[in-house]
């Protein structure tokens, strides 16, 4: 029978120290700095819900402002960690017991509750909106009364996360039960995600609809929302009351600055403290101010390629392998990354442990045989479309220059079509073609990401890759505890949607690199995430 420490890393019994382990200290607000971080894009559903924003760039600041019963370290050990829950054990293959931290101070004042936790978790809030009463008491609504019903997109994630939830069981003030439907092997992981955050149910009944909720969330974080701007700017400022102690900064600004140059200028004239996304290409001209330095690495996160199998073209699967041994991946390695990160070995990341495939490849570059395919299927040149972003991931139009070339050299024709913006890259429109997306280890165990491609994920949801055999296989990795059989079953899910009829190829393993000030103590994170809390802004 396979660990539990195998999913998640760690055995809740010897978890005593507290995420942000620090003293509580009498520094005067008035002391502390405030700093400015320019970003592309804050969110990409103008919304801080994370119901509805479930991005990179939401990644990025969740955590800032919300918190989940479990986390992950993700400076370090990219393992599961205490947070709003100090202990976890499991009654039994389906029911997960959580003894919440005592004296957890949400940002409106109240103090964390038993209640809290299953109001955030509650069929109301997540699938089916949520009023409350003349008498303060929370009901359901099937008309969405004061507008709080959630657009169907938050409902398609909430499903997506927590396929199997049942609910959440109130044991006592500190004492709460995850209880699903069906065994599932990674309920530990699945409160990791930023979907398993906790919020005020007193907030959410307050708000006057539920798109006001989603741009000013209340949680307990370290830091508050302050103000939302979508398209401008976001303001946090300190919790002082936060439970791991004062946070080190008093106000921190994002503001989106689409344009790379323009991150760079004001980094270098003053105007950020840091700049996100930067391109290797930058790096030197960053590096050459002694005021200014540039950190980052690789993630946990790969850069994939997504095909419509509704097209006509791409519908055929000798097509689309076609178009994955085309890639030259070390290419884009080397030339727009420096060698700075790696192709990966497949959607899969080492943080699996035993899960990890490590006899697993990547589709090679194997332009002759890219060919042949193409023959065999009859391909005669009909035009395939690629809608393209500019630039929403770090270098993207140069990576979708390198991969058109290679595309046209084996006798493909694939068209680029630049879009504005998320809707109209998902969005169920005839001609769909293929497109860039990114898939992140969430948690470290395949659940996390293969999810995308069965019922309720993202690719599956947007019509783009369906298959029959994908929901069979998702179902029994999630339920078998057995190690080798989840490894087979692993082993058979990457055969099917990299190999036989795919629904991805991976490029590359993305790496994330930030310009800041050379003075401000602050260390990436193995992950999108920014940590501004205490443990990781020494002076």
């Amino acid at each position: 029978m396979i660990a539990r420490r195998h999913l998640l890393g760690a055995a809740t019994a010897g978890l005593a120290l507290p995420r942000f382990a620090i003293a509580q200290g009498t520094m005067a607000a008035d002391q502390r700095p405030s700093i400015t971080v320019a970003v592309q894009t804050t969110s990409t559903s103008g919304t801080l819900e994370p119901m509805r924003e479930q991005s990179n760039v939401g990644f990025r600041v969740m955590p800032l402002f919300s918190e989940p019963l479990i986390g992950i370290d993700w400076q370090e050990t990219q393992r599961a960690e205490p947070v709003l829950a100090t202990a976890w054990r499991r009654v039994d293959e389906r029911t997960l017991e959580l003894t919440l931290r005592e004296g957890v101070k949400l940002h409106d004042g109240r103090t964390l509750e038993a209640e809290d936790v299953a109001f955030t978790f509650s069929q109301e809030r997540m699938w089916t909106g949520l009023a409350a009463d003349s008498r303060g008491l929370f009901v359901s609504t099937t008309t969405g009364a004061a507008g709080k019903t959630p657009p169907p997109e938050a409902v398609a994630i909430s499903r997506a996360h927590f396929p199997g939830f049942e609910k959440m069981e109130v044991v006592d003030r500190r004492t709460v039960r995850f209880v699903n439907s069906v065994p599932d092997v990674t309920l530990e992981g699945r409160l990791t995600r930023t979907t398993g955050a906790i919020f005020s149910r007193a907030a959410f009944a307050q708000a006057p609809s539920w798109l006001e909720w989603a741009r000013k969330p209340v949680g307990t974080g370290p830091y508050r929302i302050a103000s939302y701007r979508p398209g401008q700017d976001l303001v946090l400022e300190a919790h002082d009351e936060y439970w791991g102690g004062h946070p080190p900064l008093k106000r921190i600004r994002f503001v989106e600055v689409p344009d790379v140059a323009s991150r760079v200028a004001g980094l270098l004239a003053g105007d950020w403290d840091f700049i996100c996304d930067l391109p290797p290409d930058q790096i030197p001209g960053i590096e050459s101010s002694v005021r200014h330095e540039v950190v980052g690495g690789p993630i946990n996160n790969i850069r994939l390629i997504v095909w419509d199998k509704t097209h006509p073209v791409l519908a055929n699967p000798l097509v689309r392998r076609a178009m994955s041994h085309s890639i030259d991946r070390q290419a884009i390695v080397d030339s727009l990354w420096a060698g700075r990160t790696a192709v990966p070995r497949g959607l899969q990341w080492e943080v699996y442990g035993d899960m990890y495939l490590r006899d697993w490849e990547a589709p090679r570059f194997d332009p002759a045989e890219a060919r042949r395919l193409l023959r065999e299927a009859g391909y005669r040149g009909e035009p395939i479309p690629y809608q393209l972003l500019n630039n929403y991931y770090t270098a993207q139009v140069a990576s979708s220059q390198i991969l058109v070339e290679g595309w046209r050299q084996v006798g493909l024709n694939v068209q680029v079509e630049m879009k504005e913006n998320w809707g109209q890259i998902l969005g169920r429109f005839p001609g769909r073609g293929l497109c860039d997306n990114s898939n992140t280890a969430v948690f470290n165990d395949p659940v996390a990401p293969m999810s995308v491609y069965a019922p309720g994920g993202q690719t599956w949801a947007a019509g783009q890759w369906q298959n029959d055999e994908a929901p069979k296989l998702m179902d029994a990795l999630q339920v078998t505890a057995d190690l080798e059989e989840r490894r087979r079953i692993f082993r058979r899910m990457l055969t099917l949607t990299e190999r036989e009829d795919p629904a991805y190829t991976v490029l590359f393993q993305t790496a994330n690199f930030t310009g800041k000030r050379r003075d401000l103590p602050w260390k990436p994170s193995k992950s999108f995430v920014m940590d501004f809390s205490a443990r990781n802004w020494r002076a």
